[in-house]
């Protein structure tokens, strides 16, 4: 197949769901050509690495403001910020030339948009090809229900700024999500919990198309366990995008209401937040010999590698968490909230151990930490568990059904 991709960001290590799909469409012998707007020179430099795997890259850049001036004539109207966020007039002529083709030949067997913000995108290319009757098909991947992000995050979040955008966006982005739902060939989400959510939205009388889930998967060759000697027996580790608004509620809420019962049987413990673009909140946190807070590093894996445990009691959150399938990867014993596993296939307590309420919790992470058996069994548990559910090869063979299953239907 030809298939044009559609990125609302460069795919890299960190957006991991377009960065692997579209290796793995490629390793798998199909024409990938990513279309996509990137703002920084970091995003230069992971397009011209996909670019080296024989993807095929066409970038265009998209000023921060751009983006501003974007948000700011979408206030009065009725289309959420998140999806005008990452518009680009030039990127959307980019991709209708792309798509167009040439000599009356279309380039492109499908057409495959990924995330809210990329939305706009597929229904642009919709309306210019709206009259073909050889247009491809186009699959908007949702990743995730934003709306139902926003719902809990208006109540939930420790950031009064975040309560009060989320509050003013989850109608607008619900609105959204519902029309979108009908105008694509195809809508795909990470979760069954997610896709159940965007199913809720559908009203009026457009039909809406089949919502079908297509997981999240992690790297197991890239995230591997390292040497057991090398393990600690008291670190705690906290991953993830610590300017993100419901890590930062996750960080605040463990240290001050969790780590402290955890202390009291474990007197040495220590907590590791690692993650990029930590918020002041978070950064507050830091505490010498008891929370450390690291910023951005170049590399995840040697923390995950030398903890004892890594925690992840989110309380509230949408899609799979890729977080919590690294550290299983890396065969650390994992402890995580009931939110945290709403998208994940667990099946008893020998792959993860799912904990409700802030006592339960803390009981958990110490029964851990009294016991380096019970770590090491977790960890293996956790490891088997991401290579038999999240390989991103199998992952992806779910996702060219559905791609065929599209193009048949349209022959």
């Amino acid at each position: 197949m030809n298939i044009l991709f559609v990125v609302p960001y460069v795919p890299d290590r960190i957006r991991t769901r377009s960065y692997h799909l579209v290796r793995q469409l490629a390793a798998h012998g199909h024409r990938v050509t990513v279309a996509t707007v990137w703002t920084s020179p970091r995003e230069l430099k992971s397009a011209e690495e996909l670019r080296r795997e024989g993807i095929d890259i066409r970038g265009t850049q998209l000023p921060l403001l751009r983006s501003a001036w974007n948000c700011i004539r979408a206030l009065p109207g009725r289309f959420p910020l998140q999806a005008v966020f990452s518009w680009s007039p030039g990127a959307a002529r980019a991709m209708t030339a792309l798509l167009a083709g040439s000599n009356g030949r279309r380039p492109f067997d499908l057409v495959h948009v990924e995330h809210l913000r990329g939305a706009l995108y597929g229904l642009w290319l919709k309306r210019q090809f709206q009259a073909e009757a050889d247009r491809p098909p186009i699959v908007w991947d949702s990743v995730d229900c934003i709306s139902l992000l926003f719902q809990q995050a208006s109540r939930r979040s420790r950031s009064a700024f975040s309560r009060w955008m989320t509050r003013f966006e989850t109608e607008r982005t619900a609105r959204l999500e519902a029309r979108l739902l009908s105008e694509f060939d195809q809508v795909l989400a990470t979760s069954e919990y997610d896709a159940q959510a965007l199913r809720s939205l559908a009203n009026g009388p457009r039909t809406p198309r089949a919502v079908s889930v297509v997981s999240n998967g992690v790297d197991a060759e890239y995230f591997t366990p390292g040497d057991p000697a090398s393990r600690s027996t008291n670190r705690l580790i906290m991953t993830g995008k610590m300017g993100y608004h419901a890590n930062v509620t996750m960080a605040v809420e463990f240290v001050r209401n969790i780590l402290p019962r955890v202390a009291e049987r474990h007197p040495d413990v220590e907590l590791w937040i690692v993650g990029k673009d930590p918020a002041r909140e978070v950064r507050r946190l830091a505490r010498p010999g008891r929370v450390h807070v690291t910023g951005t590093v170049p590399d995840v894996r040697p923390y995950l590698r030398t903890a004892a445990v890594a925690v992840a009691p989110l309380s509230y959150g949408a899609g799979i968490q890729n977080k919590v399938l690294e550290a299983m990867s890396c065969g650390t014993a994992t402890v995580i909230s009931d939110v945290a596993a709403r998208g994940l296939s667990l099946t008893g307590e020998g792959q993860a151990l799912v904990r409700t309420g802030e006592a339960e919790f803390a009981q958990g992470v110490s029964d851990l930490l009294s016991s380096p058996a019970a770590r090491a069994r977790l960890g293996e548990g956790g490891r088997r568990y991401v290579q038999q559910h999240h390989d991103w090869g199998r992952i992806t063979l779910r996702l060219e059904e559905i791609y065929h299953g599209l193009i048949r239907a349209r022959a």
